[in-house]
């Protein structure tokens, strides 16, 4: 195989000779490989796919000889880069608008990047450069072209190109004029038509939409309208990223589309409205989707929040909590009655702990009931029941309805005001367990919230069992973490004002393919719970002193925030920086 030559495609029995040369492949191995006969299905196959599908292994360090090694292999052969593409980083309306879709499929190459002076191309060929001339010239651009797994280049061809005609025919079968609305729509009035929500080409982009989200582990799904084009993102471990922008009269249309299918009403366009859909994943898995609408200046917003199914099945270790948190909490939702507070922010886990909570506690012979806005996750051990304010159905009313259907443990989904805030604590006082959530930066500051609803101090004495406060932080990626010696300044703004020896080594984020450059995947709860006994139930009252409340909290065993945040630290799940931008500063 010469390195240098162009015009010849890669063939089974070249790279099986190179890759015995090269120490890669056993001679027998080879043989095998060149006389074995192939399927229809394997004729088709890249050689490197061919020869990855069988399973194989290094000689020497018995690794398997994945299609990853072998494309690694090529680019070193090839004198070329590897990389792994990143479908989240690429403008799929400028690469695609390179080449044509033939001229992509018969050179086996697809461009991953457009700048005014340079195209990025990747390509399963490396040994047959013809197109590059060519592209050069048409393009008017340097092409600099890079090696990528004949497995992700034709996945992302066959998607990028699928996606970019289906946003062409959207946009092609609607009016040239600008599809502008609310504030400006007076500029264009009587002129505007919109892509049809019905089109087959909105119908694919939807399709792509959700099916993408899926694969890279989004939690919320954004469709923001703007002036000239509409924006997608999606928030994957609690970082917003930029996904594809659509033209500006194709967003409607998306819109409309996730609408109808959430069963809202598509011609009401002012006021916000909530939706949801039942829809499966690749992997076929049901997953639940709630919709929620709201108008902006340039059209209707749209959010999609995407519950995953298994996470009420989860265990409280894989959620991140300590077994000296889990014992606390177990105590607090297994008394018969009471009320036990979940607080932090929105998007912090809440709604995740109260259902594994729930699911746990639902045994055949007790009523779990709930009430919530909107119901998040249909589970078929609860009652659920939705809040619709529009009939006068809200919590406090719900919660009333609750009392007069026998149950053993309420879940009321916020306490929002002084009548259910009222109302949750008398069911609490009249023998139910009654968990519920609440907006506060720590556990010890939802005692000062209820008060200010005008909760009554002897009352929430004879009711609050504990609060716990929670957050999510990123974990950090275990195949590219780098351990490194933590500062004594940031270690002590991390743990201040307690007292915690400064550990030898921690791990900070580095990037790599697994975790898309980012240094993190996937997330985990740091808790914060504090048990109304002793010392803190007797402080409990009208006038009660938070700082005073605070101090009780943590001498009586609660760890703040912020040092539950430093224990993952030091366990090297997840970095200093991380705890740092999510949890409040120290107060005690």
């Amino acid at each position: 195989m010469q390195s240098k030559s162009q015009g010849r495609w890669l063939d089974l029995n070249g790279a099986l000779k190179d890759l015995v040369n090269d120490g890669l492949l056993l001679q027998a191995d080879a043989s095998s490989l060149a006389v074995e006969h192939k399927t229809r299905e394997e004729a088709l196959l890249h050689p490197l796919q061919y020869i990855a599908s069988k399973g194989h292994s290094q000689p020497i360090d018995k690794n398997p000889l994945n299609i990853r090694v072998l494309s690694q292999w090529l680019a070193t052969k090839s004198h070329l880069e590897f990389v792994h593409i990143d479908p989240l980083k690429i403008d799929v309306a400028a690469v695609t608008a390179v080449m044509p879709l033939a001229y992509a499929k018969r050179y086996g190459i697809l461009c991953i990047e457009v700048t005014p002076e340079e195209l990025v191309v990747v390509t399963m060929e490396p040994f047959n450069q013809d197109w590059l001339a060519s592209l050069e010239q048409t393009s008017r651009r340097t092409v600099r072209a890079q090696v990528a797994t004949p497995e992700d280049i034709k996945k992302y061809t066959l998607e990028f190109y699928s996606l970019s005609k289906s946003v062409f025919g959207a946009r092609a079968s609607s009016s040239d004029a600008p599809s502008l609305t609310n504030f400006e729509q007076l500029l264009e009035m009587g002129t505007l038509k919109d892509a049809d929500a019905q089109d087959k080409h909105v119908v694919n982009i939807v399709d792509w939409l959700l099916q993408y989200a899926f694969e890279q582990r989004a939690s919320d799904i954004h469709l923001e309208p703007r002036r000239i084009k509409g924006r997608v993102r999606f928030r994957i471990d609690g970082v917003l990223q930029l996904v594809y922008e659509l033209p500006d009269n194709v967003m409607p249309a998306m819109t409309s589309r996730l609408k109808i299918l959430g069963r809202m009403d598509v011609a009401e366009k002012r006021r916000p409205q909530d939706g949801r859909i039942k829809t499966k994943a690749p992997n076929g898995k049901e997953v639940e989707l709630r919709l929620s609408t709201m108008a902006t200046a340039f059209g209707e917003k749209l959010v999609i929040r995407i519950f995953d199914p298994d996470v009420i099945l989860r265990s409280f270790s894989q959620l991140g909590l300590l077994a000296a948190d889990l014992l606390s909490w177990q105590a607090m939702t297994e008394r018969a009655n009471g009320i036990v507070l979940v607080t932090g922010p929105t998007g912090s886990g809440k709604t995740t702990t109260l259902y594994s909570t729930l699911k746990l506690l639902a045994k055949e012979s007790v009523n779990v009931s709930t009430l919530e806005d909107p119901i998040e996750m249909v589970v078929d051990s609860f009652n659920q029941s939705q809040i619709q304010p529009a009939i006068g159905y809200d919590f406090a009313g719900g919660i009333r309805t609750l009392m007069r259907q026998d149950p053993d443990i309420i879940m009321v989904g916020e306490i929002r005001d002084n009548e259910t805030a009222e109302m949750a604590l008398q069911a609490a006082l009249t023998g139910h367990l009654v968990l519920s959530t609440l907006h506060t930066n720590d556990a010890p500051s939802a005692i000062s919230r209820l008060l200010e609803l005008g909760v009554p101090g002897h009352l929430l004495k004879a009711t609050l069992v504990g609060v716990m406060a929670q957050r999510l932080v990123r974990t950090l990626c275990m195949a590219c973490r780098k351990a490194v010696t933590p500062s004594a300044a940031v270690w002590q703004e991390l743990i201040a004002p307690f007292v915690i020896p400064k550990p030898k080594i921690i791990y900070q984020p580095a990037g790599c393919r697994e975790c898309r450059n980012t240094g993190y995947a996937g997330r985990q709860g740091i808790y914060e719970i504090m048990s109304i006994a002793g010392d803190l139930l007797a402080a409990l009252s009208s006038d009660a002193d938070m700082q005073y409340i605070r101090q009780l909290a943590v001498n009586q065993g609660m760890r703040p925030l912020r040092l539950a945040g430093a224990t993952k630290v030091t366990e090297g799940i997840t970095s200093i920086e991380e705890v740092m931008r999510v949890t409040p500063e120290h107060i005690t």
